[in-house]
């Protein structure tokens, strides 16, 4: 039976809204927070120059201001936010490089900052699968046990040839193996996948989608590729262009994601969005309403909703 067909946000998958009203029982927002966190694949830790699209700011262009305490960045956000929605709950969202790239006590002095500020609910910790050694997991065990916890890891693919080409800096086994210690600790898990990846075809994108599905993480985020100003894929892609996805390419290949996952696992992003201010390539990435009613409405035309196709019980 589909259970997404008629549902509170009226949407044929699960969404983070959704689920956030139905953990927490009102509506949560998440302040995304820059805590100045560098990256090992930036600074030869384990490469140097980071994943190719990723921008100076480290995939948090829309995170707080660099610079500023923890403290102030959610101020500054949740004023912000005031004038958007009528909510005093929060998410810490730790998003602006790899968060779990510090000493544990640096983790935990920032980790327990967000937690103090008023309407805190819990946090999300954005990392890399190659960036979780035993210290880490221990204080990730300990905030689990503390408040409504996320990881999210960076998988962007499952194919090994496009993460060395991307210079991702770690296999998917490295990735399958951290996922695993994560969920064993009873932690819970946020996966992001890249469709467009250069070199990837339909069929390659919708094997990431399904081996995702397959590991059963809390949620994913689905993101079209971003070719932005500065960053070597720019480069790349002036140099030696490669096919990009229509949106109506990409509207359908979200579509056939969305019906191989299975349908209990939280589908927090379906598209990504495009800064304006730096974006290349496409450029239908920054009409993001335009995208995700796109979505809805092909869902309905194929009489369609998410775990359709999925191989994966609950």
């Amino acid at each position: 039976m589909n259970k997404f067909a008629i549902s509170g946000d009226n949407k044929r998958y699960y969404t983070q809204n959704r689920f956030l009203r139905e953990t927490f029982g009102e509506k949560v927002v998440k302040l995304s927070l820059n805590a100045g966190f560098t990256c090992p694949n930036r600074d030869g830790t384990c490469g140097t120059g980071g994943c190719i699209y990723c921008s100076p700011m480290l995939s948090g262009d829309f995170s707080g201001r660099p610079g500023c305490s923890v403290t102030d960045q959610m101020k500054e956000q949740t004023t912000l936010l005031s004038e958007k929605w009528k909510s005093s709950s929060y998410i810490a969202y730790f998003q602006a490089g790899t968060n779990t790239y510090a000493p544990v006590e640096k983790l935990t002095a920032l980790f327990d900052e967000a937690l103090a500020f008023p309407g805190t609910k819990g946090l999300t910790i954005a990392t890399r699968a190659d960036c979780l050694p035993d210290d880490v997991m221990k204080l990730l065990e300990k905030l689990s046990e503390r408040t409504f916890l996320t990881v999210e890891l960076g998988l962007q693919t499952v194919h090994d040839k496009t993460a060395e080409l991307i210079n991702r800096g770690h296999t998917f086994e490295t990735f399958l193996k951290s996922h695993d210690r994560l969920k064993k600790a009873g932690i819970r898990t946020c996966v992001h996948m890249i469709n467009g990846l250069p070199g990837e075809t339909r069929e390659m994108m919708l094997e990431t989608a399904e081996k995702v599905s397959d590991i059963h993480p809390g949620c994913v985020k689905i993101h079209m590729l971003h070719i932005t100003k500065g960053t070597k894929l720019s480069e790349m892609y002036k140099t030696d262009p490669f096919p990009l996805l229509s949106k109506e390419e990409y509207i359908s290949l979200v579509c056939d994601q969305i019906e191989l996952t299975a349908p209990d696992i939280v589908i927090e992003r379906v598209t990504g969005d495009g800064d304006k201010r730096i974006l290349e390539a496409p450029l239908w990435t920054c009409d993001k309403r335009s995208v995700l009613n796109g979505i809805d409405k092909e869902l309905k035309r194929r009489d369609s909703f998410q775990g359709k196709k999925s191989r994966t019980a609950i």
